[in-house]
């Protein structure tokens, strides 16, 4: 046995020197070999078509004048020649690739639309990781299979990422991630995969990895398991804002010139035949879902990029075409941010079913993923509490004992459908391709599917080369992108807050969230802060939606009116993001979101009624229970108030709702509790006797678990078995919220085993 298990690594370490001298060689050459390529200029920066980069407050066209140009009119409803009237290139999908293309295409001066039937980013493209990664699952593949394919794609996503680094600065950072380590022959292991990494990235590489001792580990990373830790190794990858990020290729389009369009989808395409007699795509009847309006749009070519969605697409085309799709279900959760450190994230590359699972600091909170489960497309799908409880299971495992995290910790939960795909055209249809495909179908039809965020950017370059190659367009320029800045980057700067807080005197917290995820547009964000109430100077940027996050309410302002949003839930989770970070907390804020909006979009009370309805609909995809659909705002916000210990109030035991809150006690229940303990404790010395547990209990109604209560005291160290030993208020209290928990964990948490019957790493990538 332990020659065999020797061999493995006699091998693995052999394939690891291999690969490593091929990855200092490769690393040499881009460094001092002859290698020269083409800078494009940027036309945002420089006069070249389509103008000058917008200053910070320009204003993007209107959605109606978008809508105009895709019915065949100027942008001011006039008529418009019938030459002018067909697009270069229609694209379909208004998530990462879709946009990517349609940004692409505009920047070589090609006429593009882009259309999206719901939100930009409001499928995967807004559920991903967040992480901007060259994969280290796929390079360790490659180097313990010697295989070259991933090999070469983990260069690529090197490559994308410091580009996705260089063109939105203020979206995307650098982000430490440490891998434990608990058994002295991983830590060269480790240390050789992390150099290669870095090798592996050449000139396009970040910050280099290096290793930390046991001591060093648990002061960087406090939360982890310290038992038989033996040290650590961190590396560096890139994280970014993936729904803004999603948003600001959009609008960077436009502001190239392209149209964009969400909640406009399209119901059928348009076929006509060519000189030879076969039919092509040449456009697509589309539907204003906000207004029913039906029209038809022209297009040289007509490119799907629906992501899970593509088969829907292409049997538009072909009605008996296969499913090219095998959608898999990633489900993420977000815990507060005591969780982890502010700065530093983790990868535990050894989960029970070997895959890896990431614990990340995210905007204020800390994102935990993923899963990969075969699943159906929806438009969105909800994870289950079986996958919810897994990543939890698999969480505790490498945090230190003294570090509980409950179901009530989780402060949101969603999954995302990531489309692995099938090549029709391969001689085995069943196997996914590890990395993107662009299929061309005979009438025409471009699909680009598969792949992930990293490589958006040389997805979409691809396909539109594809593009203009297929369908014999004439691009003024080659493509840009690997230049372009998005919009808000020309001016930002990581001290730009400052300048926020001084000219317009928002608090700091405030004006640093503003800066990061509107970068040198935070200025526009600024302005459009509401005076008219005449209190204060800068009203909108003093009040915030929600008082635990920094989101204000004149950036639900600038979303609609500088980023094409047109409901609730458009603002909640893809402009603010707060459904993601906190989904009780966008419940709490729906009201007031709503209220703005409709002042912004003229909505009437019947529309804020449906959309109050969306919003909750949506969050219970978020995490929340279906309870909160039948719930009175009254009731939703009547845990709110002070600690009285006054009060009569007698707790409520069976409470659903409190499985999935942060808190399970109201601050009147904690006034009940405090009032109980303090008639037991008879010296007033903030104690009671282990006999008093017992009819403490019984005078605050706690009903007895199926297991009795001896469980629970031993669990908070209460050494019952002595009548006289003294208890402490907090030992009575953790007990307590324990059997809350478990009361209500009835029915709730899986109790069988946490199998997802996930699928293989060999043909996924291991979920990331």
């Amino acid at each position: 046995m332990w020659r065999q298990q020797f061999a493995r690594k006699a091998i693995a370490y052999g394939a690891a020197t291999t690969v490593a001298g091929y990855a200092g060689y490769s690393y040499y050459k881009q460094q001092a070999g002859p290698y020269a390529r083409t800078v494009y200029a940027d036309p945002l920066e420089t006069p070249t078509p389509p103008g000058m980069r917008p200053h910070a407050f320009w204003t993007p066209p209107k959605r109606v004048e978008m809508l105009n140009d895709l019915k065949g009119l100027e942008r001011d409803g006039s008529a418009k020649a019938a030459d002018e009237r067909e697009y270069d290139l229609l694209v379909i999908g208004g998530g990462a690739t879709g946009a990517g293309c349609t940004l692409d295409a505009a920047t070589r001066g090609l006429k593009v639309a882009m259309v999206e039937r719901d939100d930009f980013a409001s499928g995967t493209s807004s559920k991903s990781t967040k992480l901007v990664h060259g994969g280290v699952r796929y390079l360790q593949k490659a180097i313990m299979g010697l295989d070259y394919e991933q090999w070469k794609m983990v260069r690529e996503a090197l490559h994308e990422r410091k580009t996705f680094l260089h063109i939105a600065p203020y979206l995307s950072n650098e982000l430490p991630i440490l891998l434990p380590v608990y058994t002295w022959w991983q830590l060269p292991y480790f240390w050789i995969g992390c150099k290669m990494y870095d090798l592996l990235a050449g000139k396009q590489g970040i910050t280099g990895s290096y290793a930390l001792g046991r001591s060093k580990t648990l002061e960087n990373f406090p939360m982890l398991r310290a038992e038989n830790l033996v040290g650590s190794l961190v590396y560096f990858d890139g994280q970014h804002n993936d729904a803004r990020m999603n948003a600001a290729l959009a609008v960077t389009a436009a502001a190239h010139g392209a149209v964009v369009a969400n909640h406009v989808e399209v119901t059928s395409l348009i076929k006509e035949k060519d000189e030879s007699g076969v039919e092509k795509v040449r456009g697509a009847m589309l539907r204003d879902n906000e207004t029913g309006e039906e029209w038809a749009v022209r297009a040289k070519g007509v490119i799907n990029a629906t992501g899970p969605f593509s088969d829907a697409i292409l049997k538009m085309d072909e009605p008996g075409m296969p499913d090219i799709v095998a959608p898999s279900s990633g489900v993420h959760l977000v815990l507060p941010s005591y969780f982890s450190p502010k700065n530093m994230g983790m990868l535990d590359p050894a989960t029970t079913d070997g895959r890896v699972v990431f614990f990340l600091p995210w905007e204020g909170g800390v994102v935990a993923g993923t899963t990969d489960t075969m699943c159906s497309v929806e438009a969105d799908p909800r994870p289950s509490e079986k996958e919810i409880e897994w990543i939890l299971s698999e969480i505790r495992r490498f945090l230190s004992p003294d570090v509980k995290i409950r179901r009530g910790d989780v402060l949101s939960a969603w999954s995302g459908i990531r489309p692995l795909v099938r090549d029709p055209k391969a001689a085995n249809t069943k196997d996914l391709v590890r990395n993107h495909m662009i299929h061309e179908s005979e009438a025409g039809l471009i699909t680009i599917a598969g792949g992930k965020w990293t490589t958006y950017r040389e997805m979409s370059k691809e396909t539109v080369d594809r593009a203009v190659e297929s369908f014999g367009l004439k691009p003024l320029r080659e493509c840009q992108t690997e230049t372009v800045r998005l919009i808000g980057s020309h001016a930002w700067s990581d001290t730009m807050f400052i300048k926020l807080v001084q000219n317009f005197g928002v608090d700091p917290d405030v004006a640093k969230h503003l800066s990061h995820n509107y970068g040198d547009r935070a200025w526009a964000v600024c302005a459009l802060a509401d005076r008219t109430n005449g209190s204060a100077q800068h009203a909108s940027l003093e009040q915030r939606i929600h008082p635990r996050y920094p989101f204000v309410e004149a950036e639900v302002r600038y979303a609609v009116q500088y980023e094409y949003a047109m409901s609730v839930v458009d603002v909640i989770a893809r402009r603010l993001r707060l459904a993601f970070l906190d989904a009780q907390a966008a419940r709490e804020a729906l009201p007031r979101v709503i209220d703005i909006m409709a002042k912004e979009l003229k909505w009437d009370d019947a529309r804020k009624q449906r959309e109050g309805r969306k919003g909750l609909e949506y969050l219970t995809t978020m995490g929340l229970p279906d309870s909160i659909l039948d719930e009175s705002p009254a009731a939703a916000n009547a845990r709110e108030g002070f600690v009285n210990m006054q009060t009569t109030r007698s707790l409520d035991f069976v409470d659903p709702a409190s499985y999935y809150r942060r808190g399970q006690f109201s601050a009147e229940e904690i006034g009940a509790i405090l009032a109980a303990f303090s008639e037991f404790d008879a010296h007033g010395d903030g104690h009671i006797e282990a006999r008093d547990i017992q009819p403490l209990f019984e005078s605050i109604k706690v009903p007895v678990p199926d297991n009795g209560f001896e469980p629970f005291l031993d669990a908070a160290g209460i050494r019952h078995s002595d009548p006289g030993n003294a208890v402490e208020f907090e030992q009575v209290f953790d007990v307590l919220g324990e059997i809350k928990e478990a009361t209500n964990a009835k029915g709730r948490k899986p109790t069988s085993d946490l199998n997802l019957n996930q699928i293989p790493t060999h043909r996924s990538g291991g979920s990331v």
